[in-house]
């Protein structure tokens, strides 16, 4: 396998998510040589997500093929910890339950004919430094020994753990309140009120910190899962706890996958880059906090990202001074709105049942959208504000 692959490169991207692929195949587009190396055998497999995109992700996409696309999604459905629930309605068209197996591979096939060297089963196992500058990897291509690559940007986008960050010298460590703990089946024949809505289920007792989600896939299958704070307790405790509760829904159901992984839900990055390298995605913690899904937030930094790291190619300057404006754009574009959503998160992990009750009466549609991407925290902080117990923690929205 040698053979396929260049002693240099303009740049390296370690791991074939969406964040990576998404930057190998802009800076292949523009010319650069990129290698994109993915360590596991099978791209998109096994999968970390509960494979929901929006359409303002589908937009940053382009035109995703079909066989992508499991669901078209229209609304959703919340349920407060009493059982009543809140339509959202995203309009005629919300986006996609997806079939990220196909998705991920897509998107790295996107990269190869855009010019990249795309390789799986190939493993980034160190950074080569060079008086503090990373000046390539070290990796093992299929399975063989391990050889040495040179570039002159490496790009991290080997998920939460990212242990070439670490290698690097990047610190990308994260408080444990940080990280939420998922667990999801994809289960098959189930009775499902609604297959073109997700269902949300909100409550202490059902899922601390987090929330239970149905995410339809067709008629009678969907991704079933959960994200919840870190504790005694594992996440899969909770949702065989919730299924066994809820036999109107599985009391026929069978279980095809299981996948399960930690969620970065804040601790954003300041700075994400060194010389010679930057990292993306759940690698640099670039994840909605308030929902855990980070599709969007991957391919909007992996645009960030290329835009950056074309220039200071052609620039001949990929000192971490040049590489900085990375951190200023995503900071601009999406990290301030993000931090907003960081401060909702912990807002409402600070809510009993009974508050989470009075806001699924309280808050509209429209709210609950905004909510989401950073807006409308004035109308939350008035409705919290309605009860004097609250007041001081309405006030952490600002």
């Amino acid at each position: 396998m040698r053979a396929f692959v260049k002693d240099s490169y303009d740049v390296v991207v370690a791991g074939a998510g969406p964040g990576g692929s998404r930057t190998a195949m802009k800076l292949a587009e523009l010319g650069h040589s990129v290698l994109l190396l993915e360590k596991r055998q099978e791209i998109g497999a096994p999968k970390r997500c509960a494979e929901g995109l929006t359409l303002t992700a589908v937009d940053i996409m382009g035109d995703i093929p079909q066989n992508c696309k499991m669901r078209e999604i229209v609304g959703a459905k919340v349920y407060s910890p009493d059982g009543n629930s809140v339509l959202v309605h995203y309009g005629k068209h919300g986006g996609y339950c997806l079939e990220r197996k196909q998705f991920d591979k897509w998107l790295a096939c996107e990269a190869s004919r855009a010019g990249a060297t795309v390789l799986a089963n190939s493993e980034v196992t160190d950074v080569i430094k060079e008086g503090g500058r990373v000046k390539g990897v070290k990796a093992r291509i299929c399975g063989e020994d391990e050889i040495e690559i040179m570039s002159s940007v490496v790009v991290a986008a080997d998920g939460i753990e990212s242990t070439i960050s670490r290698k690097a010298g990047l610190d990308t460590t994260n408080s444990l309140v940080n990280v939420d703990s998922g667990f999801q089946y994809e289960m098959s024949n189930l009775h499902m009120e609604d297959p073109d809505k997700i269902i949300l289920y909100f409550g202490n007792d059902i899922a601390p910190r987090g929330y239970v989600w149905i995410f339809p896939k067709g008629k009678d299958v969907a991704n079933v899962g959960i994200g919840t704070a870190l504790s005694e307790k594992s996440a899969k405790h909770y949702l065989d706890r919730f299924i066994e509760s809820h036999p109107e829904i599985f009391k026929d159901a069978g279980i095809v996958e299981v996948n399960s992984g930690g969620i970065p839900v804040g601790g954003f990055l300041r700075d994400m880059v060194l010389d010679g390298f930057l990292a993306v995605g759940d690698a640099a913690h670039q994840v909605n906090p308030i929902h855990g899904g980070g599709l969007k937030e991957a391919s909007v930094a992996a645009e960030i990202a290329a835009k950056v790291i074309h220039r200071a190619l052609m620039e001949g300057d990929v000192s971490h001074d040049s590489l900085s404006e990375y951190n200023d754009l995503w900071w601009k574009e999406r990290g301030e709105r993000l931090k907003k959503v960081e401060k909702l998160r912990q807002v409402t992990e600070k809510l009993s049942d009974k508050d989470l009750n009075m806001l699924a009466k309280s808050l509209t549609s429209d709210v609950l959208i905004g909510l989401t991407r950073g807006s409308k925290m004035g109308t939350l902080a008035k409705v919290l504000m309605k009860n004097p117990r609250l007041i001081g923690i309405a006030r952490h929205l600002f």
